[in-house]
């Protein structure tokens, strides 16, 4: 793969990770308040949901760093190698534990009668991302292992 290639997407990458950071640190705090002080009767849910989003940003995180080092293997030509499939096996189980934290969420929600449709909506959107990430992660890693297998028998033919 080309290196200005791979550099784009690195820079994309660090680029989603910062909006996300700042999104986090700044947005998120601000927005739970608000929505707090707009609807006092489910003011107690706002420190449970902002720790949700807080945990779910870890493997999120993970995921891009994994990201990151998927793409330094390309450049180096070392991207079908167990480097690359552990890789590929960390943002498929980031994009999991996502999946699981945001239904978590939705059942809590249901549970105290709480879910707005836009939450729902926004909530439903990231689960089937993250879903596809992961399935995506999935087929990609056991192409990489599979490609790997079959040059390291070739290797040993030779």
């Amino acid at each position: 793969m080309d290196r200005i290639t791979t550099t784009f997407l690195k820079l994309v990458i660090l680029l989603i990770g910062a909006s996300i950071l700042v999104l986090c640190i700044l947005w998120l705090p601000w927005e739970a308040k608000r929505v707090a002080e707009m609807n006092p009767e489910y003011a107690y849910l706002k420190y449970p949901v902002l720790i949700g989003l807080y945990f779910t940003a870890v493997p999120f995180f993970l995921a891009l760093y994994e990201s990151l080092k998927l793409l330094l293997y390309v450049e180096k030509n070392i991207a079908f190698s167990d480097l690359a499939v552990t890789s590929l096996k960390h943002i498929k189980y980031s994009a999991n534990t996502i999946t699981i934290v945001y239904l978590f969420g939705f059942f809590l929600l249901i549970s105290q009668k709480a879910l707005h449709p836009g939450i729902a909506l926004i909530g439903f959107v990231i689960i089937f991302t993250s879903l596809i990430i992961s399935f995506f992660s999935a087929v990609l890693q056991a192409l990489f292992k599979n490609a790997l297998d079959m040059k390291s028998e070739n290797d040993l033919t030779i």
